[in-house]
């Protein structure tokens, strides 16, 4: 199906056997939507569609994009919804349904969701099961969403009992970044996205964790960011359903989510994922699979980055481990790490003793290695 005007090429194309999607990267794409599917509008797309975002996002950026759809012949309905971690439930995902059905939404009518992951989760997960599924356009304005949220297709909304447990995989048409938008982003939010960067590195990219290790990150944004993005978009065309080789993105993760839950989502993804995968370093030097050498060069550059390394003094393992136990990534009723054996090559495993993962969760407390 032709939907993106062909005189716009995309940085990358992510074939999927379910579906394939470009996407772009380039500055300003934010107030060009609208022409981006102009030519595809008649044919393929509802006049009505909508525009999912958060009051802070919104403010920012949405007058530019609904005054492009517009433009374009869209009749775009704006949809806010709270901002954060803690609003990523079914309760929101209601609240956004009664807006769609009061715009009359149909089933080619579009979906963007505009801000970072948790909008781009929530309103894929919206776009699945909205009439059974309507089309969305992922539209990131954060680092993390850019690299990471965004690209994949997983959607999900959170439940109290565990992270993103309640979801599905739905391809978007298409992923729309405008780096531009990185300018105004807050310190915090820059480096929660350098905390996937990083893991991308670790999997896949040996070359660019060496770069990030001596370069100025900020400026030299254009070197790494669509290699970064490059990774997943690899790893997500070979296995979509993640049935193998793409629990590696999980890197960090395991333990990440149980971080998460534990603080009531105070702590920020990007952060939870920083300290999860030292945890995964530490599970690995345990286990021999990787060097302590290997395992302090990550935590030097994730703390060169602003990034926190170490588990909160205030979560036990215990606690920590407890937390996991609802962990989706679980396969028989046993945890799955992804742990790292060298740059660009890391290991997908369920066998890993309750006392090695406790004790990479002490080790990464303690200030005296």
């Amino acid at each position: 199906m032709k939907t993106i005007n062909a005189s716009v090429e995309p940085q990358l194309t992510l074939a999927a056997p379910d579906a394939e999607y470009p996407i772009f990267v380039q500055a300003g794409l934010l107030g060009q939507i609208g022409s981006l599917f102009a030519e595809a509008r008649q044919e393929h797309f509802s006049t009505r569609c909508a525009l999912v975002t958060n009051p802070r996002v919104g403010q920012l950026y949405a007058p530019r994009v609904i005054e492009s759809l517009r433009s374009a012949g869209f009749e775009p309905h704006l949809v806010e919804i709270p901002e954060g971690e803690p609003y990523k439930t079914l309760d929101t995902v209601s609240a956004v349904y009664e807006r769609l059905i009061d715009a009359q939404l149909d089933r080619r009518s579009i979906l963007f969701a505009l801000g970072g992951g948790v909008i781009g989760d929530l309103s894929g997960f919206v776009a699945a099961t909205f009439l059974r599924g309507v089309p969305f356009v992922q539209l990131p304005t954060t680092l993390l969403a850019m690299v990471d949220a965004s690209i994949g297709g997983k959607v999900a909304v959170d439940h109290p009992r565990g992270k993103n447990l309640i979801g599905a995989f739905k391809q978007p048409v298409a992923v729309i970044a405008d780096p531009s938008v990185l300018e105004s982003l807050p310190e915090a939010e820059w480096r929660s996205g350098m905390a996937e960067v990083v893991k991308h590195a670790v999997i896949g990219n040996a070359e660019l964790f060496q770069e990030l290790e001596v370069g100025n990150w900020k400026l030299e944004i254009g070197n790494w960011l669509m290699r970064a993005i490059q990774v997943k978009v690899d790893i997500v065309s070979r296995d979509p359903f993640e049935q193998g080789e793409r629990a590696k993105l999980n890197l960090g993760h395991t333990f990440g989510h149980a971080l998460e839950k534990l603080s009531n989502y105070r702590v920020r993804h990007g952060d939870a994922v920083a300290i999860g995968t030292v945890c995964a370093a530490r599970l690995a030097v345990r286990r021999g699979i990787c060097s302590e050498g290997l395992a302090s060069r990550l935590e030097n550059l994730l703390s060169k980055l602003g990034l926190p390394t170490r588990v909160p003094r205030d979560m036990h393992g215990e606690s920590i481990l407890s937390a996991m136990g609802t962990d989706k990534k679980r396969i028989n009723g046993s945890l799955r790490f992804i742990l790292p054996r060298a740059l660009g090559d890391v290991i997908v495993t369920d066998v890993c003793a309750r006392e090695d993962i406790l004790s990479a969760i002490e080790a990464t407390k303690s200030s005296d290695r």
